[in-house]
C-alpha cells in the first residue's frame, strides 16, 4: 500500500498574519477560521503556495 505524500501549504488571512500546515494535495484548497495575532480575532485564513 502506498503512503499518501503530503504538501506544506501557508494559510494567509486578510492582514496578513499566516500559519503552515500540510495537507493531502489531491484536497480542495484550505480554508479555515483562525485566530488573527495582528487583529486578536478569529478571522478566514485561506491557502496559498509557499514559495
Amino acid at each position: 500500500m502506498a503512503k499518501a505524500k503530503s504538501i506544506k501549504v501557508r494559510l494567509v488571512s486578510a492582514s496578513g498574519d499566516f500559519y503552515t500546515t500540510t495537507k493531502n494535495p489531491k484536497t480542495a484548497k484550505l480554508k479555515l477560521k483562525k485566530f488573527d495575532k495582528k487583529t486578536r480575532q478569529h478571522e478566514w485564513f485561506e491557502e496559498k503556495k509557499i514559495k
